[in-house]
């Protein structure tokens, strides 16, 4: 190399370096934190494993894959095209790998990516369910209307702390509460309500009252003061409340809160217009451009309410019958299961494990590039669909 093109190189990497400290790129821990907010990993099924599973959260990310698995061809390309961040649907060492080496399938994927530096994170479960996620992209693609979860499941369990608080103790009470873990409602915190009110009571022989004497009924102003608790901290939180609270006998009610349905699993919804169970499985071959769809069922039998899971959902199929979907639509089942929606009279539709997920891995890179300006994101090119059609 000549001087003057190593003076050249040198320049372009002070730009570079220059470039970086004015407009940091987003971390490892932004991104996990935006697909956080996206799919949160608490709706995720019990048995998953999601969220940040490999790299350095404080990492700088300048370019990003999505795949639907992370296998050793995707590999070769994020290395080779330099991204630093992963998000692949399918987890990594998802059933627990007992070595790592580059003579087995999980070495020669995860390997390249610990030797580069790269991060991986996964949403799985959490993604298939979540607003906007694997499952409403299919209602949208196959014009499913007013789709809600085929498995509705109930949100946290909640209790309402009622307590009754001098006004000198508000704000102490609230601090204290809301340190606990209180007043929690969705994306807001330290939410409360407040009332004012009249307190009544009449301290016996043996009480230290704050207010008032032993021996007379007292009146005082008080706070009706309530805040929703998560059920796990009511413990903590009325503790917390007793501490910060003058009183020597602290009021208060503690009431569970029925859960209602937050979101679920799978989706059913109905078409605009009856259509044929051979229709509808065109329009999924098309849509997700399958290779091919199997069907169980008449295909010109007539379909409107359709019931769907993405992958391999085969357990779905019961609450398909049981909510009286014509169709079911899924990756792939077992034979039995084409046999049981024989049997109960519900047609199926089966693009492939492959079909029902990738265009959504596709459409994440889109929702990624649009939510962090001057990264470049990029559902993989080299993943492919392992099965093949002759």
């Amino acid at each position: 190399m000549e001087y003057s093109e190593f003076a050249r190189t040198l320049d372009l990497s002070a730009v570079s370096a220059v470039k970086a400290l004015v407009n940091p790129m987003p971390t490892v821990a932004e991104f996990a934190a935006h697909l956080e907010r996206f799919a949160p990993c608490a709706t995720a099924a019990e048995w998953d494993n999601v969220g940040l599973l490999l790299g350095d959260p404080a990492a700088q990310v300048s370019r990003v894959i999505t795949c639907l698995t992370l296998t050793p061809d995707v590999a070769e390309e994020v290395v080779r095209d330099g991204a630093r961040l992963v998000v692949t649907h399918h987890p990594v060492l998802f059933r627990g790998a007992k070595k790592l080496t580059a003579n087995t399938t999980d070495g020669a994927a995860v390997l390249p990516l610990l030797r580069a530096g790269v991060a991986v994170y996964s949403p799985h479960t959490a993604f298939d369910n979540c607003p906007g996620g694997i499952n409403d992209g299919l209602c949208a693609r196959l014009g499913i209307q007013n789709p809600r979860p085929l498995r509705p499941k109930d949100g946290k369990r909640q209790c309402k702390l009622v307590a009754f608080v001098p006004d000198g103790d508000l704000e102490k009470v609230s601090e204290a509460v809301f340190e606990a873990g209180a007043g929690v409602i969705g994306r807001y915190e330290q939410c409360s309500f407040r009332l004012a009110g009249t307190g009544t009571f009449f301290p016996t022989a043996g009480a230290h009252p704050v207010v008032g004497r032993v021996g007379r009924r007292e009146e005082t102003n008080e706070w009706r003061y309530e805040v929703v608790v998560p059920e796990p901290l009511v413990s903590a939180v009325v503790a917390a409340l007793r501490r910060a609270h003058s009183y020597e006998e602290v009021a208060f009610d503690v009431y569970p809160l029925k859960p209602l349905a937050s979101g679920g699993e799978g989706r059913i919804g109905e078409l605009s217009e009856p259509t044929t169970l051979g229709a509808l499985g065109e329009r999924a071959k098309r849509e997700l451009r399958a290779p091919c769809v199997q069907l169980v069922g008449d295909p010109s039998r007539a379909v409107r309410t359709v019931a769907l899971a993405c992958g391999a959902a085969g357990e779905y199929l019961h609450d398909a019958i049981r909510h009286k979907a014509d169709v079911f639509l899924t990756g792939e089942v077992r034979f039995h299961d084409a046999l049981a929606a024989r049997g109960a009279n519900v047609g199926l539709i089966l693009p492939g494990h492959y079909a029902t997920e990738r265009p959504a891995v596709e459409d994440l890179a889109d929702h990624l590039r649009a939510s962090f300006a001057g990264v470049e994101v990029w559902a993989s090119r080299a993943e492919r669909d392992p099965l093949a059609v002759v």
